[in-house]
């Protein structure tokens, strides 16, 4: 007996390491499942962008309204982006992961079964809703599970992770719909997403001390925030500081852009006014993700060498501005030139991560959660306002083309609605120019 219990005790003590930090496996473990989930929130993002024709024929739809039901995503991610950085640091990132992986799973089921637009509206919205959680949960949990200095390149593979959602949601997509049809391959994503919610549940921790390990950050008390302070007085406290409030419209700009060509209106754009088809457009806009997904962790990278936040952001804004105005306004690019182009600037458009890691520093560490939730309600509402706003312009300039009873928009209709985004990208510039540089220090 006495001997059991001295085994017991050696095996707790040798299980347990509050003194030793997580192993990195561990710590991928955890990130990675929730950098998986936010890939799919990715392809649910942009999978519209290969379906317009069938969207539009099977609802009966105008190019305003595909974008408000593109759209409804958006609407509900952007307004729950502020309770789920609320929730990261209060409720847990376990249990925010695994019920918004069960949530956006069964939006995916209502979208894939809609037979009316309203239906279709609502999986769009509680798929949004749900998904929106899954790029904070990341950034939560690279502060408590990996050492401060990860941080830029971990925000930028987490975008990395979500591109690879993004590119399933291009080529693959579009065969997978010419095989099967959309409803059944949305439904099928709806499996493959309820399956992650178990993985999440069996696996995830919200800080390395429920392993046994030593955390990197300050443990929260169950109602929210650091001991004795209110969650929602988190929120008032980020909007305190004065690059909280540039860096919820300034990212939004190149982000808003990506997501609004490449998720909605470039495959059209690039169908009618480059002759390309279906699957080459959606080759190109995926080819476009794949390099700002991939230039995402060397921004990071190169931010925190430098130890300098601002100079790569506007090297980056510039850059980026340069490109789409060319892809825009520059019809009738050679295929070879085009496809350097959009590679090019789907590398540059990549500065906007680094904003995750001036947001962070701008803030005390304690509210990790409540600034990327607020920063990422900001970068969201560029692909909220656009989609729709492209598409209202496109109707409003169009000529009466229709072709199989879809609409066709003339070459001025594209440019009058992608003026919208050149547009913020500009502002998006000199804003940028009045926000603190951190140099890499995190604010007390």
């Amino acid at each position: 007996m006495y001997d059991a219990e001295n085994r017991l005790k050696r095996f707790s003590i040798l299980k347990s390491k509050p003194d030793q930090y997580p192993p990195l496996r561990r710590a991928w473990l955890s990130w990675g499942l929730a950098a998986r989930f936010y890939g799919v929130g990715f392809f649910h993002r942009l999978a519209p962008a290969v379906m317009t024709r069938e969207l539009m024929r099977d609802f009966d739809i105008s190019a305003a309204a595909l974008g408000n039901l593109s759209g409804f995503y958006f609407y509900s991610y952007w307004l729950m982006q502020i309770p789920t950085g609320v929730l990261a640091d209060s409720w847990g990132s376990r249990r925010l992961l695994t019920f918004g992986a069960l949530g956006s799973a069964v939006g995916a089921v209502f979208f894939a079964l809609s037979t009316s637009m309203a239906w279709a509206c609502l999986g769009r919205l509680l798929i949004g809703g749900c998904v929106s959680v899954a790029y904070v949960v990341t950034l939560k949990l690279a502060v408590d599970w990996f050492p401060a200095g990860y941080y830029s390149m971990i925000s930028g593979l987490g975008l990395l992770a979500g591109i690879l959602g993004a590119v399933t949601a291009g080529v693959p997509l579009r065969l997978a719909v010419d095989g099967f049809g959309w409803r059944p391959v949305i439904l099928a994503a709806a499996a493959a997403t309820g399956l992650l919610a178990a993985a999440t549940w069996v696996f995830v921790r919200d800080d390395p001390h429920e392993r046994g390990y030593r955390s990197y950050t300050t443990r929260t008390t169950p109602s929210g925030g650091p001991a004795g302070a209110s969650a929602w007085a988190g929120v008032a406290q980020v909007f305190r500081y004065a690059n909280t409030w540039l860096l919820c419209f300034i990212p939004a700009s190149l982000a808003g852009t990506v997501l609004t060509f490449c998720g909605l209106w470039g495959v059209p754009f690039l169908t009618t006014h480059y002759g390309l088809s279906t699957a080459q457009a959606a080759s190109l806009t995926s080819l476009l993700m794949i390099c700002w997904a991939a230039a995402s962790p060397v921004f990071g990278w190169l931010s925190d060498r430098l130890g300098r936040r601002k100079p790569l952001m506007i090297i980056g804004q510039i850059l980026a501005g340069c490109g789409w105005s060319l892809i825009f306004y520059a019809p009738g690019l050679p295929p070879a030139l085009l496809t350097i182009l959009m590679a090019a600037t789907g590398l540059c458009s990549a500065g906007f991560i680094i904003c995750w890691s001036l947001a962070k520093e701008s803030v005390p560490a304690h509210l990790a959660g409540t600034i990327a939730g607020v920063i990422n309600m900001g970068i969201m509402l560029g692909a909220t306002v656009l989609q729709p706003a492209v598409g209202w312009m496109l109707d409003r300039r169009w000529e009466g083309t229709l072709q199989e009873g879809v609409r066709i928009y003339s070459l001025d209709a594209y440019q009058a609605g992608f003026g919208l985004m050149t547009t913020w990208i500009l502002i998006a510039l000199v804003l940028l120019v009045f926000t603190r540089e951190t140099f890499g220090r995190q604010r007390p």
